[in-house]
């Protein structure tokens, strides 16, 4: 347990924190916050992380405390590495389960052996599209922001959601791209319908699609959306892709094996 003293971490505090499935990085921040606050005796102490994660991915998430928000930008820069499991055979538009499959897709060309082939192909510098359902800025607004606000407007018309080309692309790297395993039936995890407060992330029913996947370790940089890849993957595949899984496994010089749970984190802090 950490001391009632801010000052005996001049450095401040970086906690790893093993991101719970379905809770936003706002979540953990928030939760985090309260206790920081109450365990320092500090209203106003700051508490941010270092790249946010998507709310249906787990993993290391860096919370930083105090003095350690400094250090936020830096710890962001640094390389990351992730497990992906990329589902082939349809699309969604948010290339997550958090929404519905909008299109099927033909995967009968997506083997194990052409995806070794193709992924030294995604290596290195490249311009990559963001998901239109991300935390991406554009023009002061959220990307989400406007792609639910959009995904509504085509729902109303009856037509296919599509993102054309709202966001501008970016440039990344990817470092590697070990294909880790291969399945030609994705084991679809049970629904779980929205509600209020952290259960608001909605992971849509897929169990009935006949899909195939493929594990796959991501090392890249900074900015790299991995639902962006596991889009691109099944386009150059002649097929449809979206992530069934996702989880960090190293950022800032953290690894998972280094990780804490939120429960744990909270326990440092004396709740």
């Amino acid at each position: 347990m950490f001391s009632n003293d801010i000052a005996d971490y001049p450095d401040g505090i970086v906690l790893p924190v093993d991101k719970p499935y379905r809770w936003t990085s706002a979540d953990v921040i928030r939760k985090i916050k309260w206790a920081a606050c109450r365990h320092f005796g500090k209203k106003n102490l700051k508490v941010g992380h270092a790249g946010t994660l998507d709310p249906l991915a787990t993993g290391i998430l860096l919370v930083c405390i105090g003095p350690a928000t400094r250090r936020a930008e830096q710890l962001q820069a640094s390389p990351k590495q992730y497990l992906a499991g990329v589902c082939f055979g349809a699309t969604t538009p948010s290339y997550d389960l958090e929404k519905e499959i909008d299109r099927v897709c033909p995967a009968d060309g997506v083997t194990e052996e052409r995806i070794k082939a193709i992924l030294p192909s995604f290596t290195g510098e490249q311009e990559q599209v963001a998901p239109l359902f991300s935390a991406k800025s554009v023009d002061g607004v959220r990307a989400y922001e406007t792609a639910r606000r959009l995904l509504r407007e085509a729902r109303e018309r009856g037509e296919t959601f599509d993102p054309g080309d709202a966001l501008q692309s970016s440039r990344i790297n990817i470092y590697d791209l070990q294909l880790v395993s291969f399945s030609e039936h994705f084991k679809a995890p049970e629904p779980i319908a929205a509600t209020e407060g952290r259960g608001r992330i909605n992971l849509a029913d897929v169990r009935s699609y006949d899909l195939k996947e493929a594990v796959i370790r991501v090392d890249c940089s900074k900015g790299t959306y991995i639902r962006a890849l596991a889009r691109d993957l099944g386009e150059a595949l002649g097929s449809g892709a979206f992530l069934g899984s996702l989880r960090r496994t190293r950022n800032g010089g953290f690894d998972i094996s280094e990780a804490i749970t939120l429960d744990q984190a909270l326990k440092q802090l004396g709740q």
